[in-house]
């Protein structure tokens, strides 16, 4: 893999507190060393940190930094969310991350959720090829698919309703990737897909948020990790040596490049980078 054709992006969620928001510029200004070829920021559940994450790509925008917003349709009707997406159109941004998003906590059943492929549609219906679209896949099955088969299928509906690229759910088996880009390639499907990377930081919070997304932790890696839980610095550096093997198989086994969940915290993403001799990707 030559670093001309290696992708390598970095993801932020938009930060609440004035202390999150000078943290969260520290960390832009040391990940942007690493040249990305851009940075996404999440959208809360139903749309909730819209305005947040509005601000938040605007400002990195103006700085020159190529930036692609989280979106889905949440509450919003389309009038609402078209002119949400002219102002980033307006603003220069020219990428955009497509999802359905998460059905938000207390909303009652008659909330109605709109699909990535319909948000898709209805960005190229308004907008032509004014973004390149990425949108998610999901190697280990999204939690609420049918079947595995199923979910490729309509990962392939995503893209033929114009999306560019899939960006996956992080996930720690090699063979996860793998397999899901043959199933992908049996039907089809042509469009690059970038793995998903999350650091290990810490214990507690990444089981917590496995068992909810449906991302395995190999029960080996669960055990290893358990015995690292009171100890931070070796469970940082445990972690950091477990996924710099994996972003180097994933390459090595032709990954297009990588897409990292930062939460928000330059050090253990930049040393994954660092070992993976990425620092002019």
């Amino acid at each position: 893999m030559s670093e001309d054709t290696l992708r390598l992006s970095f993801e932020f969620f938009p930060p609440k507190t004035d202390e999150g928001r000078a943290k969260l510029a520290a960390v832009r200004d040391t990940l942007a060393t690493f040249e990305p070829d851009f940075f996404s920021v999440t959208y809360g559940a139903g749309g909730s940190t819209r305005d947040n994450t509005k601000s938040l790509v605007k400002q990195f925008n103006d700085l020159g930094t190529a930036v692609a917003p989280h979106l889905s349709f949440g509450g919003d009707d389309e009038a609402t969310m078209k002119s949400l997406i002219e102002e980033y159109r307006d603003a220069g941004v020219e990428r955009i991350v497509a999802l359905r998003g998460d059905m938000p906590s207390g909303v009652g059943g008659s909330y109605q959720l709109v699909y990535a492929n319909e948000l898709v549609a209805f960005i190229r219906q308004h907008f032509g090829d004014s973004f390149e679209l990425e949108v998610a896949a999901y190697p280990e099955v999204h939690p609420q698919a049918k079947s595995y088969d199923d979910d490729v299928r309509y990962l392939k509906g995503k893209f033929d309703a114009g999306a560019n690229n899939a960006i996956t759910q992080y996930f720690f088996n090699p063979d996860a990737y793998f397999y899901f880009m043959d199933a992908c390639a049996k039907i089809g499907i042509e469009n690059p897909i970038y793995p998903g990377i999350m650091p290990i930081i810490n214990y507690r919070n990444l089981t917590r948020f496995s068992d909810n997304c449906g991302a395995d932790i190999p029960r080996w890696l669960r055990r290893r990790l358990e015995s690292f839980e009171h100890d931070p610095e070796a469970l940082r550096d445990f972690g950091e040596e477990v996924v710099t093997e994996l972003c180097e198989t994933l390459l090595e086994g032709g990954a297009p490049g990588l897409h990292f969940y930062t939460m928000n915290q330059a050090e253990p993403v930049a040393n994954i980078v660092r070992n993976l001799g990425l620092e002019e990707a």
